[in-house]
């Protein structure tokens, strides 16, 4: 099936610093392209890919799961830390997890990590019954534009395949336990109001992680794809001051060095 039209993978090549940002379950990289190109036109490399079974139409992610997903952003990370001399990652709600796995299995390569409303669990007594539903029921609602803002719209499915539901739960359970892996740097950004991942999720990243060096920002006057929504000029904002903190090579201003 051909990619939607504005769900395409993004890739910038800017400075010596590279960004990898990841997007969420059933969305696509429209809900990261504006943090994408923000930050390219600040000089750093930026990489956004699409997941695959995303962006295309449900029935294509029934048939994927999370060692896929992983594969794509671990992949995008070895391609960017080639040509990088400091690599961050990034991402919004499962996006957010993929890259807690990043930093976790990768160590130093990875120099800093971002999240926004970062999931943690599968909530509900529904999550439970996942592994039988899943075969006896194919779909259930969306979850796309939780958004506070008028007139923006999150490009992702209207319906979430169970199976990939359950893949879902099974990976966040396996990271839940490789969150103390988790040393570097963090800046996490959540909603005060998010009707997808609960504040209890963001509590016990942070609660897990081994980081020293921890932001927390809470965003008011955003839901959950906040990077779309009313404080997205505060997400690209904190989010480039994190990485001019601890990459040399981004001056005062924002601007990768190139070479």
């Amino acid at each position: 099936m051909p990619v939607l039209p504005g769900a395409e993978p993004y890739r910038h090549e800017g400075g010596e610093v590279g960004v990898l940002l990841c997007h969420g379950f059933t969305g696509s990289p429209q809900s990261l392209r504006p943090w994408a190109e923000h930050h390219a036109a600040h000089g750093l490399t930026v990489s956004l890919p699409l997941l695959p079974g995303h962006g295309t139409r449900w029935e294509d992610m029934q048939v994927t799961g999370w060692q896929d997903w992983y594969a794509e952003v671990d992949h995008a990370l070895r391609l960017l830390a080639e040509r990088s001399s400091r690599v961050f990652v990034a991402g919004l709600s499962m996006g957010g997890a993929l890259a807690l796995r990043l930093a976790a299995r990768h160590g130093g390569q990875v120099a800093g990590v971002v999240v926004v409303n970062p999931t943690n669990r599968v909530h509900g007594l529904s999550a439970y019954a996942l592994p039988v539903a899943r075969h006896l029921v194919r779909t259930t609602k969306g979850i796309a534009s939780d958004l506070a803002k008028g007139g923006a719209a999150e490009l992702a499915y209207d319906r979430v395949p169970l199976h990939t539901a359950h893949s879902l739960r099974v990976f966040l359970r396996r990271l839940d336990g490789e969150l103390p892996q988790v040393t570097q740097p963090l800046l996490l950004l959540r909603s005060a109001q998010d009707h997808v991942v609960p504040a209890a999720d963001s509590a016990r990243v942070l609660s897990r992680v081994s980081s020293v060096d921890v932001t927390e920002i809470v965003l008011e006057q955003s839901y959950h794809v906040a990077t779309l929504d009313h404080d997205a000029d505060r997400i690209f904002e904190e989010s480039l001051a994190f990485i001019g903190r601890l990459a040399p090579s981004v001056g005062k201003e924002g601007t990768a060095a190139v070479g």
